[in-house]
């Protein structure tokens, strides 16, 4: 992590009061911030957002790095900002180790930040508290080459940098020493060989012109076994993924010379004393054996020397060969060393994302039945809400006293509907003949019930079942009279009848109203409209009844 602007005083002697960026992390770089931070979060020393914060006993915030820099390098140490406050004056200024102490409700608001990669060309955005582990692999993050060229490299290009670009991932060749990087020692043709010892890579260069780009090549290892063949990109994907098997082929290739070789050097052994024995044929016995040795037809130590050199230089090129594997083999493992540790850190990420993942579903499924339960708490009061509405409708409406006035408005309509038999009749409101009293409603058939169908309107009374009526006197016998209201106050209707007291209309009900029992022919259709009288006025008429509790 960076360092903030050091930040020198005086009165410590030159000596710098932020650790340097190579010998302790101090706080995060404000940079990284998506908002500008808050005083509170930032280090009284280094004036990054705190890491790991300490707060002193005169209330200000340190990183832990700075305090242990701080505290290691001042004997006496003096709060920066109460040293900034020349009006402070305390004790409490001066600060050792025991004086800090760990802020844990600063901490988790600052772990609570949202920031963004400083990296150029990395989209990464979360907390802070994901920041360091966002760092350690950030794809676009700066690092320095692992096999020391000095260069710093995105981490997603270390890869390709080892292969083409790193000027100490070089390698040299044994018979020219010449400095080769793996690329071109892939395509390296030794000119210490001769022309004789021409690569099939050559060969396959002179083939890549149109007319034999389908020819199919033999690998660059055919001579010494390889049965592969194939086109150029085939052959050349062969070649770096059989780097075991071309090994095992030159091994053998290798012992088969090396016991030619000493073979050779046993059968030369055994037969130089027979063939150059001193005196056999004369002084010298190279001059002594010229006539049998022309004889023969021919030299046979030229030709052992000739195949000797024949022989040494196999070996070499064999060698060579070995070696240039082995150097391919060395920067192959670097590669693949560097991609393994990214593989890991890739792990990590996936498995820390599948971990988070996890957890943020567990949390939407939590919030979801939440707020299924909560829906159907909704559900539930809303019907308590209209449930107490009704009620307090119906409080409004009630009478205690036995009086009731019920005001029927849309009669046009209703007398539609009785007529064609949608809702034949309608009860009113219920309302009690005491406080404590029975509880009683009126039933009104608009086109007639019984003897009065289709020409007279029929008001019934109707005893429902109470509260109160356990404690009543049973059957009813209270008189009950009928008003229908001439709203221009001439004349009224009027309907008055008593109980039938063996009729079971007027015993305790037993469910939750008795038969209705009344007045069929109340009031008849015909005089509804009557111009002298105002029984039904802007489509509404009213209806009283009252029973007489004094009878």
């Amino acid at each position: 992590m960076a360092s903030g602007s050091a930040v020198t005083d005086p009165s410590l002697n030159g000596v710098s009061s932020t650790p340097g960026e190579n010998e302790y992390p101090s706080g995060f770089p404000q940079s990284i911030c998506d908002e500008v931070p808050k005083e509170k979060y930032l280090c009284s020393n280094c004036n990054n957002v705190l890491n790991k914060a300490r707060q002193t006993v005169c209330g200000h915030r340190y990183c832990l790095a700075c305090v242990n820099w701080l505290v290691r390098n001042n004997k006496d140490l003096v709060c920066t900002k109460c040293k900034e406050d020349p009006s402070v004056e305390s004790d409490t200024s001066v600060l050792t180790l025991e004086q800090f102490f760990n802020d844990a409700a600063i901490n988790k608001e600052i772990l609570d930040l949202k920031v963004h990669c400083a990296n150029q060309g990395c989209p990464w955005r979360s907390t802070l508290k994901n920041f360091e582990d966002h760092q350690s692999q950030c794809e676009y993050a700066l690092i320095p080459c692992n096999i020391g060229c000095g260069l710093m490299v995105q981490r997603k290009s270390l890869a390709t940098h080892l292969d083409r670009g790193c000027p100490n991932n070089k390698t040299t060749c044994p018979s020219c020493s010449g400095v080769l990087t793996p690329r071109e020692l892939q395509k390296h043709v030794c000119p210490n060989l001769g022309d004789k010892k021409t690569t099939k890579a050559d060969k396959r260069q002179k083939n890549n012109h149109p007319g034999s780009s389908k020819k199919k090549e033999p690998c660059i290892f055919s001579e010494i076994g390889c049965p592969y063949k194939g086109n150029a990109d085939k052959v050349k994907e062969h070649e770096s993924c059989s780097h075991v098997g071309h090994l095992q082929l030159l091994l053998d290739v290798t012992r088969a010379l090396q016991r030619t070789l000493n073979s050779s050097a046993e059968r030369g052994h055994h037969e130089s004393p027979d063939l150059l024995q001193p005196g056999q044929c004369g002084a010298s016995p190279i001059s002594q054996c010229e006539g049998e040795i022309e004889t023969d037809g021919g030299d046979p130590g030229v030709s052992d020397k000739a195949l000797s050199l024949h022989d040494d230089q196999a070996e070499l090129a064999v060698g060579q060969q070995l070696d240039a594997l082995q150097q391919r083999v060395q920067v192959m493992e670097n590669i693949i060393s560097a991609l393994n540790r990214e593989v890991e850190k890739t792990q990590i990420s996936v498995v820390a994302l599948e971990r988070e993942n996890y957890n943020s579903l567990q949390l939407i499924q939590h919030l979801e039945t939440k707020v299924a339960e909560q829906q159907q708490k909704l559900v539930r009061k809303d019907i308590h809400i209209t449930s107490l509405q009704q009620s307090i409708s119906a409080q409004q409406d009630i009478s205690y006293d036995g009086t009731f006035l019920w005001r029927l408005c849309d009669v046009n309509q209703r007398l539609r509907e009785a007529a064609n038999g949608q809702k034949i009749s309608q009860y009113s409101p219920a309302f009690y003949t005491a406080r404590y009293g029975f509880k009683v409603c009126m039933r009104l058939y608009l086109n007639g019930d019984g003897a009065g169908k289709g020409t007279h309107i029929s008001l019934f009374f109707v005893i429902m079942k109470g509260e109160y009526d356990p404690i009543l006197s049973w059957p009813f016998r209270h008189k009950v009279t009928f008003f229908l209201i001439d709203q221009n106050q001439r004349e009224h209707v009027i309907d008055a009848f008593r109980p039938d007291l063996s009729s079971a209309s007027f015993h305790r009900p037993v469910t939750e109203m008795n038969v209705a029992s009344g007045c069929p022919l109340f009031f008849p259709l015909g005089k509804l409209r009557s111009s002298k009288h105002a029984y039904c006025k802007d489509d509404t008429i009213y209806i009283k009844c009252v029973v007489d509790t004094s009878s």
